[in-house]
């Protein structure tokens, strides 16, 4: 079946920028996606592709090959960085280079098979983005159709054609992705949806009770609420290895879904709020970046899962499924909310997870987001949180000796989460944070701001 998105093809050779471009493209209405340089023709069949992008590295020395099937389709090619020596003819089995035009940042290579070359962009300055629009609009004649409205009607009628009358489970955390997911397959299919919401013992302070009063409230979504909290620290005891903690909890929540799914009759489907970050971190989606880490709802779900997946924003990035989330209605506190991981407080605790010191990082954590509202800048920062570490060390409080705990805040900025950079908050709000948590929490005695950017460091710890 032939698709009629248009869509621009980057073809991923070994490039750090390979994701920025396809999040450019979008951003000027284009749908795109990042493939492996050397994907066979047979994953593209179906696609309405209007172009491609050669997205290599400036100083590439890996003489990375295209499949040379893909310059054969008929539709432009701009190669970028190493991804324009793809595009010049060889000669005795040599690269033969043509002269480029000096000083225009978009040249041509090959008049009759429409071939172009970009130098050296950062996509940060406007004229960069500026090129990247000709190459959409000019040459590929493109049209900016790619917006929330079309897939969100894009969506419902491939849920409503791929579930049938079949029943399905969603896995409702409450934060944006799973949020945004459960309503958009309710308009789909109403009351086939049945939405569970565990609270595994590793939530943020109140969490269970605010979604609960959110999504039955305003949305009117059938809502069951599992308690799982005792059997979910039953599995973490004595386990400290973050990748451990990850598949741990990736398999329990299955089986707690599957249980779930036998008290309601036959349940067919599984919907995840899975985003295209996650797969990209957990499975190197392009075949050419090295795995991160193990997402809980991809890489660590369990081999013999029972439940087939609906997983709706696979494809797309965090600011995309928030702009789907307003156009479906949902409200600010649940759109624009940070972003929570599945493992919840289990990788923000370092080491061993017990009740006493999840309830510590949960009033801290508390403490650093209330005051962050209060400054203004929670909407500026991709995500804050704080970490208690495993770390003890000496302090004084009320003329005595203590040892306690050593607690981290972290705070980013970011785009997509790919990459991030370490927020620079105004030292006043940092004294309040910690001045608050070490007076209202026992057990605290020094607080730490982490200001390690990603890379080299992840955004969350563990």
């Amino acid at each position: 079946m032939v698709s009629t998105r248009e869509t621009i093809v980057v073809l991923d050779l070994a490039s750090p920028d390979s994701r920025l471009i396809a999040r450019k493209v979008r951003e000027a209405g284009v749908y795109s996606e990042i493939h492996p340089y050397n994907v066979h023709l047979e994953r593209l069949k179906g696609m309405l592709i209007k172009g491609i992008i050669l997205s290599g590295r400036a100083d590439d020395k890996s003489n990375l090959k295209c499949n040379p099937d893909l310059l054969n389709l008929g539709v432009p090619v701009l190669g970028i960085g190493s991804g324009i020596e793809e595009l010049y003819p060889e000669e005795d089995g040599q690269v033969c280079f043509k002269t480029r035009a000096e000083g225009r940042l978009i040249f041509e290579i090959d008049q009759e098979r429409r071939f172009y070359g970009q130098s050296h962009p950062t996509f940060q300055i406007p004229e960069d983005v500026a090129v990247l629009k000709e190459f959409l609009f000019t040459i590929c004649k493109c049209e900016a159709s790619w917006t929330p409205q079309l897939f969100i009607k894009e969506q419902v009628d491939k849920v409503r054609k791929i579930v049938g009358k079949q029943k399905v489970l969603c896995a409702l955390s409450g934060g944006v992705d799973s949020s945004v997911a459960a309503v958009l397959i309710n308009r789909a299919i109403g009351d086939q949806l049945t939405c569970v919401f565990v609270d595994n013992g590793l939530l943020r302070k109140n969490e269970a009770r605010q979604v609960a009063s959110v999504f039955r409230k305003k949305f009117n979504l059938r809502l069951i609420e599992v308690d799982a909290a005792n059997r979910f620290l039953d599995k973490l005891k004595g386990v400290v290895d973050p990748e451990e903690k990850r598949k741990i909890i990736g398999h329990e929540f299955i089986r707690v879904f599957e249980e779930e799914a036998k008290k309601l009759g036959e349940i067919d489907y599984l919907v995840q709020g899975t985003l295209y970050p996650d797969v990209i971190e957990s499975v190197s989606a392009q075949g050419t970046t090295v795995k991160v880490k193990s997402h809980h709802n991809v890489g660590g779900l369990p081999p013999d899962l029972q439940f087939k997946l609906l997983e709706p924003f696979r494809t797309l990035f965090k600011d995309e499924v928030r702009a789907i989330g307003e156009e479906l209605g949902l409200p600010e506190e649940i759109v624009w909310r940070h972003p929570f991981p599945g493992p919840g407080l289990a990788v923000r605790v370092i080491g061993g997870i017990t009740k006493e010191r999840l309830d510590i990082l949960r009033e801290a954590d508390h403490i650093m987001i209330e005051e962050i509202k209060k400054s203004g800048y929670y909407q500026k920062l991709w995500q804050a949180f704080a970490v208690l570490t495993d770390t003890k060390s000496v302090g004084m409080r009320e003329e005595k000796r203590t040892y306690d705990h050593v607690v981290a805040l972290r705070a980013v900025t970011s785009e997509d989460a790919m990459t991030a950079q370490w927020a620079r908050l105004p030292h006043d709000l940092l004294a309040r944070i910690s001045q608050r948590i070490i007076d209202e929490i026992p057990g605290i005695n020094r607080v730490v701001y982490d200001i390690t950017s990603k890379p080299p460091g992840t955004i969350e710890w563990e």
